[in-house]
């Protein structure tokens, strides 16, 4: 206790100080004078910025909860469309009597890996089978096409991505409708090679290109990109287009993975007419 009444004693000046200074503050904010309403402005600016940067924080580390909140709810809206759906008549002799039935569905995924360095590069999706995610699923995000599921477990799906050597999807000319299949040369990961255009195509710089729906996999109309350049090779009767993929593979996040609820059965159709006409 002497120690303490010592210590209070050898510093009093500086209590005292602070005593004053905090009795002055006080009656500033009392007072309705200039200096007390920028004191009050000055801490409600403080105490706003302070909130402002509580709430940045907060909603900074729920990104990752809004985006996949935001990838269900877009899937779900892509499924409503009516593009997805296929008429199916009612009556053989009332034509214009039709009913809609829903032919592709779209699941939200998350890219978990991804690579664009390689000859055969490949995507990982954090869903798999226990989603109904299977083979040969097409996948695209918002700004346009990725790859093909290749392979599934109950939880992720390997995604064959449209930078791969072995992989071609049938695209076309939005403008024209002239259609040939996408490759990646290997090169750029920002562009493919449309080949197989016929000469007659009106084809021309900044042309959209959009999946066509003779690639079997694709819905027709995504976007693919625009063309970049375009030429006539030796000795060949089509054109090779340049074009610039509309998708950043380099930056992928949320992807759409499309159940085409009828590609079983049209295979297998394909398959046994096919086998008949080998016969």
């Amino acid at each position: 206790m002497r120690n303490l009444l010592a210590f209070l004693y050898k510093h009093h000046f500086i209590f005292v100080f602070l005593l004053v200074q905090v009795v002055c503050f006080w009656l500033m904010m009392r007072g309705k004078n200039y200096q007390g309403s920028r004191l009050i402005n000055s801490s409600n600016r403080v105490a706003a910025n302070i909130y402002e940067a509580e709430a940045n924080t907060k909603e900074y580390f729920s990104l990752k909860r809004e985006n996949a909140i935001l990838a269900a709810e877009n899937a779900a809206l892509i499924n409503k469309l009516k593009t997805n759906y296929i008429a199916i008549s009612l009556n053989e002799f009332k034509v214009h009597d039709t009913l809609y039935k829903q032919q592709y569905q779209y699941i939200g995924a998350k890219v978990v890996n991804a690579s664009i360095n390689n000859r055969s590069n490949y995507i990982t999706l954090n869903v798999g089978s226990s989603s109904g995610i299977g083979r040969d699923m097409a996948v695209f995000n918002s700004l346009g096409i990725i790859g093909i599921v290749k392979d599934v477990s109950s939880n992720f799906a390997s995604v064959m991505s449209i930078l791969h050597k072995d992989i071609k999807v049938n695209c076309q000319l939005k403008r024209d409708g002239s259609y040939g299949p996408l490759i990646w040369d290997g090169r750029d990961y920002k562009y493919c090679l449309l080949t197989d255009i016929p000469t007659h195509a009106k084809i021309r710089r900044n042309d959209t290109v959009i999946t066509s729906e003779l690639s079997g996999i694709f819905p027709e109309g995504i976007m693919v990109g625009t063309i970049d350049s375009y030429e006539r090779r030796q000795n060949e009767p089509f054109y090779t287009a340049r074009v610039k993929l509309s998708a950043d593979l380099k930056k992928l996040n949320y992807v759409y993975v499309i159940k085409n609820r009828y590609k079983a059965e049209k295979d297998s159709l394909e398959q046994k007419t096919q086998t008949q006409s080998d016969k």
